[in-house]
């Protein structure tokens, strides 16, 4: 007779092997569990990758004061300017993948795979969305006493000076540069220089202190100017006017066909962060987003809430970081 075998080992055996496995992982589930229960125990940095006084620093300080209050925990903001938005992004791919270190994120995040040879992030693989915050139309401005009142006036005047003649953006990558330089294109103004800023805030203020004679930024930080008088909105790059400004038209109306740019904003964290902590983070800014006084706030500031979950605004990354490529590939931009 031949002799059976029990290749698996006898049930007693593999019962204390489990046994054993599971005494393993019991200490690495809870740490992860009290971690979470815990969450947040210091403070959470929220980065900007622009300086201060842009929309994303100004959206960055809006959600900062309430995030703060609804999860009873120190929320700051810390300005990592510079490189069109690559240093602060760098710095928080290589960060802690702990919900301690989050990004702000705008649409140079979509831009800049298609604009950089090397930029330091996938912007797929390096980051996890949390959710989608606001998106804010692109303002065309002039100073008052500059004689245009119309793009097609401003045109015509940049066209007769065009070596006096220069507009102010923020970083290079940003949707307000690119839409500058699709503006230069199609009006043959390329002796017009392009200034680009460390943040929109510095930008706006290059036209403010008469540096430059257009601005081309996002509407936020330009919008108490513009309501002051500081300030002339010649037109806005959203599909639809401004519900507050209603005398400046869009670029559509001004006779600019497919003229449309917005900046989005929106909460990244590092790719492998605990899908309970990004849950966690996601619930808490939309949450915030529902209120009625903050979605008036921010409205009031110039940005329009969308207030979209992660998975959709990766439907939206999906989208515009292949868009952006090819717009920048058909406007003959150099890659940086």
């Amino acid at each position: 007779m031949s002799e059976s075998r029990n290749v698996g080992g006898s049930p007693s055996r593999r019962r204390l092997i489990k046994a054993a496995l599971a005494g393993l992982a019991a200490p690495a589930v809870l740490r992860i569990g009290a971690a979470f229960a815990a969450y947040p125990d210091r403070p959470v940095r929220i980065v900007v990758a622009n300086t201060p006084g842009g929309p994303s620093d100004i959206i960055a300080r809006f959600m900062a004061a309430a995030m703060q209050e609804a999860m009873s925990a120190s929320v700051v903001v810390e300005n990592k300017g510079g490189g069109g938005g690559n240093i602060g992004m760098g710095y928080v791919a290589r960060a802690d993948a702990d919900g301690y270190t989050i990004l702000l994120s705008t649409s140079a995040y979509a831009v800049n795979p298609g604009l950089y040879n090397t930029p330091p992030y996938d912007p797929f693989k390096d980051f996890v969305a949390v959710c989608e915050l606001a998106v804010s139309p692109h303002v065309f401005a002039v100073m008052p006493d500059l004689g245009a009142t119309t793009m097609k006036e401003f045109v015509a005047l940049a066209k007769a000076n065009p070596d006096k003649f220069n507009v102010s953006t923020p970083p290079i990558g940003t949707t307000p540069q690119l839409q500058a330089e699709v503006l230069k294109l199609r009006e043959g103004l390329q002796k017009m220089a392009t200034i680009p800023f460390p943040g929109g805030g510095d930008a706006l203020k290059a036209l403010l202190s008469g540096t430059v004679q257009l601005s081309s930024g996002v509407l936020a930080p330009a919008h108490p100017q513009i309501k002051a008088g500081a300030i002339k909105g010649l037109a806005v790059t959203g599909r639809t006017r401004w519900h507050d400004l209603p005398d400046i038209p869009t670029m559509l109306e001004a006779g600019y066909p497919d003229f449309v740019f917005d900046t989005y904003t929106a909460l990244m964290a590092p790719a492998k962060t605990p899908p309970e902590i990004v849950g966690r983070l996601e619930k808490v800014a939309l949450d915030i987003l529902s209120k009625p006084d903050m979605r008036q706030r921010l409205t009031q500031a110039g940005f329009e809430v969308t207030a979209k979950d992660g998975k959709s605004h990766m439907q939206r990354l999906a989208k515009e970081v292949p868009m952006f490529s090819e717009i920048i590939a058909q406007a003959g931009i150099k890659k940086l």
